[in-house]
């Protein structure tokens, strides 16, 4: 009889402990999904979402295809940080809208112009590239020039955030920019449309300087969820959505090769 009592015992135990367990494992959230512009000697990193790294991705894109300078970016990064947060806005102050709350009373382009993040951005450069001697100017002196805005010292908040994720972007700092714990699937968005128009050409794989070759590995890693991407790798590092870090594993040939996650039939 005793026996049988301490069997029933460990038997509700066991019971107690695993529904415990899973009570426990049950209530955990899920690591959410991050994306990381890290310094070139990795000591801190600046956190976007998946969303503000895909519009940062098109901001840098955009410049790259345009051929602007890299402080041409950090410039506009900034601009879009302090405007709305790098999230493409469908209003704001008066008649403000998009990433860097254009007014199309101002004559930056119609409402539904403003509001595509690629039109707003070449839009941004073209009107920083009118203003004279802008490439000497500080990131926030740049900005006000575009932007007019009544708070002119706002942008300068913003200029360590911009020039880390700006040079991770344009491949001035080689496997700055990761994407981690994202949730990739098969995608019907084409990434050739997409490249052409943000980037100006569809050529990804193959061959890169490793500036560029940088630039075009961290612009698909911001699409990764956009495209399907599961897999892009550069100059032997390799970068997935599982390790959502550059790891070395390959040759240092500066290929560039891409994998998206195939539809299912």
């Amino acid at each position: 009889m005793r026996a049988l009592r301490w069997g029933v015992l460990v038997v509700v135990l066991v019971l107690f402990g695993g529904g415990l367990a899973w009570f426990v494992l049950s209530k955990r959230t899920p690591p959410q999904p991050v994306c990381l512009a890290t310094t070139e000697d990795g000591k801190s990193s600046y956190r976007l979402t998946p969303e503000q790294a895909q519009n940062a991705g098109t901001v840098a894109g955009v410049g790259l295809r345009l051929g602007v300078p890299d402080h041409a970016v950090t410039v506009a990064i900034a601009t879009a940080l302090q405007e709305s947060k790098l999230y493409n806005l469908t209003g704001g102050d008066r008649d403000s809208a998009g990433l860097f709350q254009q007014r199309p009373s101002q004559g930056w382009g119609t409402y539904e112009q403003v509001t595509q993040p690629v039109y707003a951005s070449e839009a941004f450069y073209n009107r920083l590239r009118q203003q004279k001697n802008w490439t000497d100017l500080t990131v926030t002196q740049a900005a006000q020039l575009v932007q007019h805005s009544a708070a002119p010292d706002a942008y300068a908040q913003w200029e360590p955030e911009a020039r880390v994720i700006a040079r991770a972007l344009t491949g001035e700092t080689a496997a700055t920019f990761t994407c981690q714990n994202l949730t990739v699937g098969a995608s019907s968005t084409s990434i050739v449309q997409i490249a052409n128009s943000e980037l100006g050409t569809a050529a990804l794989s193959g061959a890169h300087d490793p500036a560029r070759g940088w630039a075009l590995s961290s612009w698909l890693v911001a699409n990764a969820v956009r495209f399907g991407l599961d897999k892009v790798t550069f100059d032997g590092r390799t970068w997935t959505p599982a390790d959502g870090t550059w790891s070395q594993g390959g040759t240092a040939d500066g290929t560039l090769s891409l994998h998206q996650v195939p539809a299912t039939s």
